[in-house]
Parts: structure tokens; sequence; C-alpha cells
């Protein structure tokens, strides 16, 4: 029978970050993926926000394949017939330490994963596993190719439908309005054609999100970002709203009229497709998060729900990297006391609750709810370009002042509904 001190399951940056730690510190560790090498089933949007998590792996980011720091921010509010968008740029994103990168996963990935074994762990691509071990209710191992594996404890890192969460009663049933596509294409192109069409220089980045027609009205949105030679673009959608209100849409057919729209298209012109991929993602915020642990195993990383939608942001990889380290942080702490139960790992979830993962999710708890109302992704993004097209149109004859060309759109009604809006705005 093999036995390791630990089984980590998925080479995710929630299970190469636990490992990376794990061995660091002389653990016997064992990484199992289903992918041909770790990286390759990742298809992450492609932005990482190194600041919190740069201390807990401080040997990591000096020699990171990380691709261009982001200096502007863009969010663009997507009519049918036009858009309104708005580019930040501030001196402190071109200061370093710089706060967050494009990153591609695949070329990532691979080299984290080389870090992880060079630290002694040892990863095993191209293995499915299939079930966990229990004897007398506690987890000892997993099955994986027909083969008996054995641990004191396993990590489940093995993505947002947790298979090893769902055996070991810890992942509940999927709720639709819990979850969201993601497809994702990475589009190559020159690197000097990328600095002058979002007005870039040397390795700085930009990130862009679109909200509206991108998705139809629907829940959900689109994005951007540069990376060294090409652009990672994509749309995420709302299941639940995908199957209430989509119809005969579908996510495909979306994300080719994002990419025909004039905004995107000029921005891709010319550009090669050279990935192409979808999947999940947890969309449900801190109401919707995971049970952690259970006797003999800890649950990191999109299998535990660790993706937040903030509205102006969408992350998961720091906290994918941190609940990563802090479960290996746990499992230091029961081997000391030579103890794998349940009560011992509970640990894992004040260690997050002490640190951001969990702080965050609490402090935005109620976007979720907020981001659930329809007029977000519809009548704003009308409305919004109704002003501004009145605002810049120069007619034939006189042209009528500012405030009663905005006053028009802005009756009591409108102005009641947007007074609610905002008061949900207020809990974010």
């Amino acid at each position: 029978m093999e036995k390791f001190d630990v089984i980590v399951v998925g080479a995710g940056l929630a299970g190469l970050g636990a490992a990376y730690t794990l061995a660091g510190q002389g653990l016997e560790v064992l990484v199992l993926e289903r992918g041909d090498y770790p990286g390759a089933k990742n298809v992450t949007g492609g932005r990482i926000y190194v600041n919190p998590v740069r201390d807990l792996f401080p040997d990591l980011w000096p020699e990171a394949p990380l691709e261009r720091f982001i200096v502007h921010e863009g969010v663009t509010l997507m009519a049918k017939e036009r858009s309104v968008a708005i580019d930040y740029a501030g001196d402190e994103l071109r200061q370093e330490p710089h706060q967050s990168y494009s990153i591609l996963r695949a070329r990532f990935d691979r080299w984290f994963a080389e870090q992880v074994e060079a630290k002694g762990a040892m990863i095993l691509p191209k293995i499915r596993v299939e079930n966990v071990i229990k004897e007398n209710g506690k987890v000892v191992g997993v099955l994986a190719g027909g083969d008996e594996l054995h641990a004191d404890v396993v990590i489940a890192c093995d993505g947002v439908l947790s298979l090893l969460g769902e055996q070991a009663g810890l992942h509940p049933v999927a709720m639709p309005h819990n979850y969201a596509l993601g497809i994702k294409e990475v589009i190559a192109l020159d690197a000097e054609k990328i600095n002058d069409r979002f007005h870039l220089q040397g390795s700085e980045g930009a990130a862009r999100l679109f909200i509206g027609e991108v998705t139809k009205g629907m829940f959900g949105g689109g994005f951007l970002y540069t990376n060294k030679e090409s652009v990672s673009l994509g749309i995420v959608i709302g299941i639940e709203d995908m199957m209430e209100k989509g119809g005969n849409l579908e996510a495909p057919v979306l994300m080719e009229s994002f990419k025909a729209r004039p905004e995107i298209a000029c921005l891709i012109r010319g550009g090669a497709t050279v990935e192409y991929a979808a999947h999940l993602i947890p969309e449900g915020g801190f109401k919707a998060l995971h049970p952690l642990h259970g006797d003999g195993i800890l649950i990191a990383g999109d299998a535990a729900g660790f993706t937040l939608n903030m509205g102006f942001t969408v992350r998961g990889m720091e906290y994918a990297l941190a609940s990563g380290y802090y479960a290996a942080k746990t499992v230091l702490k029961a081997k000391e006391m030579g103890s794998f139960d349940a009560v011992t790992l509970s640990e894992y979830g004040c260690l997050l609750q002490e640190s951001f993962v969990l702080k965050d999710f609490q402090n935005f708890q109620a976007t979720p709810s907020f981001m659930n109302n329809p007029r977000f992704f519809s009548h704003y993004n009308e409305l919004n370009g109704n002003i501004f097209r009145d605002i810049y149109s120069v007619p034939a004859g006189p042209k009528d002042r500012l405030y009663p060309t905005v006053r028009k759109y802005l009756g009591l009604g409108e102005m009641w509904g947007m007074f609610k809006d905002f008061r949900e705005v207020t809990k974010i």
C-alpha cells in the first residue's frame, strides 16, 4: 500500500501552492493532475493580483513567468448600438512592486510545477482520481487509476464541481444561480500592435471589463487582458440566466457576437486564435462557500468556491494560492499534533478567517444580490448610451442646453428606480 504524508488532487494554483509549502517543510507530497501537464486544462481569464500573496510565496515572484503589469483599468457599458467607456490610469499602477499582472496559466502553472518538484514533491499528470478512500468515516486516501493511494490527509483542489468534496460529503448539490459559464480565447498579436492599440509602453498592460449587450442583458460580462504577444478575451454568463432567459442563444454565438462588436474588432484585428476553452466559475460569493474541511480532508481553490465577483474586478487566483498555503499550514500543525481529524483540521477555517480571503468574501457578501439586478445589465447601459448620444449630437438647427438634454431621461420614475438601486450599491 502506497502511503504519503499528503495527497493533493489537482495541480492548479491551490494545489501547487499547498504542495510547494508542504514539500518545502520536508513532507512527502504527491500531486495528482488529470491534465497532460499542470495548466493544460486551465482556462482562467488571465489576471492575478500579487499584493495579497506576495509575502506568502516570496521566492516565486522575481522569476515567475508573468505577462504584463496592469496600468490601465477599463470598464465599458455596452448598449445595443453604442457604448460608454471608462479608462483609469494612475501613477501608482506603474510603481514597483506592481499590484497585478496578466498571466497565461498554461505557462505559469507548468513553471510553478517545476518549482514544486524542485522542493521535493512528486507530480503525476494524466491521473484521474475516481474516489476517496474512507475508514470509519475518515478520508485516508484516494482511488486513482485503479490503485489505492493512502495519506494522512487529502487536499482536494479538483475544481468547481469537486468530485472529492462531494464524495466526502462537503460539496453540496450545485445550484445554477451559484455558477457561471466562462469562455475564453487567447488571440495572438504582435507586441507592437498591442502597445499601439492599448496605448502601452514596454511591459505595461491593460485590463478591461464589458457589461451589458455583451451578454444580451443576462448576468455576466466580457473581459480582455493584454499579454506580451496575445490578448485573453472572453465572456462569462450566469447559468441560471442562460436557462431562463437565453432562449435559443448559445454561448459560442454570444462570444462571436462579442468579437464582432466594433469596440472589440478593432482591438483584435489581424490576430489568430491559439487557444479556446470553456469552464464553470463559482459566482455565489460568501453565502455559497462550500464546507472547507472534514476528517482527513481539506478543500481549497475553486473546489471550495473561492472566486469573487466584486463588480469592478473578478478575482480568484490569489484566493486559490492563499487557500492552498493555509491548507498546508493547517496540515503542518496537524502533523505536530499527530491528529488529522475534523477538529484539528478546523484550524484551516480560522487561518482563512484571519487572512484577506474570508475577510474579502465577507466584505463583499452583498455583491451577488446586487449583481442579480437585471437593470445593471440592460437598462443603465441603454440609458447612458442614449444620454451621451444626445450630448454629443450636433443637429442641423440649434442644440438644446446640457441640463434639459440630460433631464428628459431622468423623470420621477427613473429617479426612484435609481434611488432603490443606489441603496443596493451602498451595501457593497
